[in-house]
């Protein structure tokens, strides 16, 4: 069936990464898997690139955890200054209705771990002004606010949101910055959908009914998330989705020839691992992927689900979506597996694109009818 493939929404890529640590110009064909060129070839209408900073920049011998951050949006921003023909920055829903509207990608700049405003809520506002509209709340090193997803979290660790965790959200709230649950403690996210007057986002996840991973979220706790007006991404990374994957790449990742790659950095040694990876695995089905899509539409419903690749965060990934020319592949899937083009729409652009609008700025009379009201707690009758 041939299927004019919808615009895509992708909620979380790491690609940005490459262009500061690596010198790559996401502007022309690039090594790893997402640049704007293969972005538009895909239908990329619009792009979360997102600043991922390592724990290790926490260190003061490392320039600390905003710094990374700062630098890495920075790079963003010099991406849409050089490729302005091809790209724009956007903050908020118009913007981005604008930019769409010209062919353009639209970029939005997030960043990936709460330790990047280093326990200050004044940094919140400082990076909101130099353009950050989403941040991915925790990653997987606990801190003293918000717990992650990862186990073995030390005392001083809340069982979800601390109280100054719960001033974050709100602040973000009166920013205008989406807040992201992804890599959060199940208990973590509830705490998030009590305090925060917007829908959130779950950026890059899936569901742990299909795949017993940290990462992935229960059925429970994906329809909190919809009940408050949210979004889950589906992630592509192939270790979330499928068990048998993870083992396989396990084993892969205890080979001499994997442990000896080493790249001028971290960044560029994470892709010379994707490409073993890629090269050396079993080949994933993106069936995979239509499965965790699917289930997603049956627990939250079909306004609910969207698309968060993290393309450049993943060392390997589905076979027939293996960069950001081939959305349209999954598109085609979708289809396949009995999805309207209406409802295949919803996944990859609508869905994603009413939250952002809605958390950004003064949003929808649809998105805000689907806001859960404020005040009643979730329990834990939520989390079975």
């Amino acid at each position: 069936m041939n299927l004019a493939a919808p615009p895509v929404f992708d909620a979380h890529v790491d690609s940005i990464q490459r262009a500061l640590d690596m010198g790559h110009d996401l502007g022309d064909w690039t090594p790893g898997h997402l640049d704007l060129v293969r972005g538009q070839m895909g239908g990329l209408g619009a792009v979360v690139m997102t600043a991922w900073v390592d724990p290790e920049f926490l260190q003061p011998a490392k320039g600390g955890a905003p710094a990374r951050a700062h630098a890495l949006i920075a790079a963003l921003h010099t991406l849409a200054r050089r490729r302005s023909n091809l790209a724009a920055w956007v903050g908020n829903g118009a913007e981005l209705a604008r930019v769409r509207q010209s062919g353009r990608t639209a970029l939005i700049a997030a960043i990936e771990g709460g330790h990047a405003i280093d326990g200050n809520l004044d940094r919140l506002q400082d990076f909101f002004e130099f353009g950050v509209r989403i941040l991915t709340l925790v990653w997987n090193n606990h801190l003293p606010w918000i717990r992650s997803c990862q186990p073995n979290a030390g005392p001083d660790v809340p069982a979800g949101l601390s109280p100054f965790g719960r001033e974050v959200v709100r602040r973000m709230n009166r920013l205008g910055v989406l807040v992201d649950v992804s890599h959060a403690a199940e208990r973590a996210v509830l705490d998030v959908l009590d305090v925060s007057d917007r829908p959130v986002i779950a950026s890059h996840s899936a569901c742990a009914a299909l795949s017993r991973h940290p990462r992935n979220l229960s059925d429970a706790t994906l329809r909190c998330i919809a009940q408050h007006g949210g979004v889950l991404g589906i992630v592509f990374c192939t270790p979330f989705l499928d068990e048998q994957a993870r083992a396989e790449e396990a084993r892969l990742r205890l080979r001499a020839e994997y442990r000896n790659l080493r790249g001028a950095n971290g960044t560029a040694t994470e892709a010379l691992q994707s490409e073993y990876l890629q090269r050396q695995a079993t080949a994933f089905p993106m069936e995979t992927v239509v499965r965790h899509v699917l289930h997603a539409i049956d627990v939250m419903g079909i306004d609910h689900v969207g698309l968060g690749s993290d393309f450049d965060g993943i060392q390997r990934t589905p076979a027939e979506i293996a960069d950001a020319s081939a959305y349209p592949n999954l598109a085609q899937a979708l289809v396949r597996a009995g999805l309207s083009p209406a409802d295949v729409e919803k996944v990859f652009w609508g869905n994603m694109t009413r939250v952002f609008d809605w958390a950004t700025g003064p949003g929808t009379v649809a998105a805000q009818a689907s806001l859960r009201p404020v005040g009643a707690s979730w329990t834990s009758e939520h989390i079975g």
